[in-house]
């Protein structure tokens, strides 16, 4: 399957070369047996290593001890991992899309920066985030990841205690010169904008309610609202209110309102025991961006776009912590906790990209239902056997209604109910 991510197995050979992952020389070890084998029996629980080597022989016919295969999961694995994952991923993007924003502003690098919590067991936790909790048997854990788009390359991934979050990660970031930083707002402050400035570097970001902006020539605040209600579009040079008054650009429309009303819904369960305020509810009628693209030939519809790169990113983090399952994970070392995190990331991109988006098409033109995500990848998950059929018959229009009946049975959302916006998500940022 994953040679629909355009990835050959003679890559995977000599990836594995490069990254040290395997020897040069060493004919017994095949990396594309590896990958496979741990990847698939990555899903339902962490394997042994025993039993890794069982369906390796059982598989490819290669032979090899459990105390081998234990050698093998090092750093060069993990690094071996994140390449096959990251080029997975890059196989999703529009390279020339990514192309003509590079070359349009002369960006040496484009990275994409998301985080996402995780339920794990508390004896991992403790091992991997070196905070305790006496009153659990399990603990949340914060993942960041930072993704290069123009090489397709992972430049840093990290497990850190739920209490380090975004914020505080977001100065740890490596800025260059001509850099293009695509970040969720929660990484956003005027220092971090100001550090951008002084190292060359841009960014693009959603407006943080907190903020206040200056006009540039009387120092005042400005009345975003009413700036806002005047305006149809917005798109002027402001300053920051900091010490060193950095100047940025502000741009925005009106959104709609199935866009707006989503936002209020969700600010309404998030913002706990507090009501939010109507300023803030009338302000998620509106798109705003801060930028340090100063370049006003990289207009609002522009920006936009270059923003939704970073989307792509999260939706994908969704759907993997969607299907962790980490409640079946025993104790393991650090190197294995990481390689069964992308080899469960891999397999979710493959079942979501192969199965789940050409499925949800051909059972809404089937009978008019929505096909749940979560079900369908625990269906699959469970039913591994399922998977050669499931692909022989999206290219085979005979005998294909049995099939789908059956998906539908046991994946298939109550007719009352509706896809949710995760599932909406990824069939337009993945499809």
């Amino acid at each position: 399957m994953i040679q629909s991510f355009g990835i050959s197995q003679k890559q995977i050979r000599e990836w594995a070369k490069e990254l040290g992952f395997v020897k040069r020389g060493s004919a017994k070890f095949d990396p594309t047996a590896f990958l496979a084998v741990f990847c698939l029996k990555s899903q339902v629980a962490s394997p042994s290593y025993n039993d890794l080597a069982a369906k390796i022989e059982a598989t490819y016919g290669i032979s090899m001890s459990k105390q081998a295969l234990w050698k093998r999961v090092n750093d060069f694995c993990v690094l071996f991992f994140q390449a096959i994952l990251a080029r997975m991923i890059k196989h999703k993007f529009s390279e020339q899309q990514i192309d003509v924003i590079s070359k349009a502003n002369n960006y040496k690098r484009i990275l994409v920066q998301d985080s996402t919590i995780i339920k794990v067991p508390k004896k991992l936790f403790e091992a991997f985030s070196g905070v305790s909790n006496g009153h659990s048997t399990t603990s949340n854990t914060r993942i960041q990841s930072v993704y290069e788009l123009i090489s397709g390359r992972f430049i840093d991934f990290s497990i850190d205690s739920y209490s380090k979050n975004d914020l505080l990660s977001a100065p740890e970031l490596h800025l260059g010169k001509d850099d293009l930083v695509l970040r969720d707002r929660g990484y956003c402050s005027f220092k971090e904008i100001e550090r951008h400035v002084s190292c060359g570097a841009d960014f693009i970001n959603r407006h943080k309610m907190s903020f206040i902006y200056l006009n540039p020539e009387s120092g005042q605040p400005i009345d975003l609202m009413k700036l806002l209600r005047k305006n149809k579009r917005i798109d002027m040079v402001v300053c920051l209110n900091n010490k060193e008054r950095t100047q940025i650009r502000l741009l925005a429309e009106r959104s709609s309102d199935q866009i707006a009303n989503k936002r209020r819904r969700k600010a309404k369960s998030e913002i706990k025991g507090h009501y939010p305020s109507k300023e803030m509810l009338e302000l998620m009628g509106y798109t705003i961006f801060i930028t340090t693209i100063m370049d006003t030939k990289v207009d609002l519809d522009q920006i936009s776009k270059i923003y939704s790169l970073r989307w792509k990113i999260e939706i994908i983090f969704k759907i993997w912590k969607s299907h962790l399952s980490f409640d079946k994970v025993h104790n393991v070392s650090y190197n294995q906790l990481w390689v069964l995190l992308l080899a469960r990331f891999i397999m979710i991109l493959m079942y979501t990209h192969l199965m789940y988006i050409p499925y949800f098409h051909e059972v809404s033109n089937y009978c008019g239902r929505y096909l749940s995500m979560m079900k369908f990848i625990t269906y699959i998950i469970n039913n591994q056997e399922k998977i050669t059929s499931l692909l022989s018959a999206l290219n085979n229009r005979s005998n294909k209604n049995k099939l789908l009946d059956t998906i539908v049975k046991y994946t298939a959302y109550d007719k009352r109910k509706r896809i949710n916006i995760i599932e909406l998500q990824a069939l337009v940022c993945l499809s």
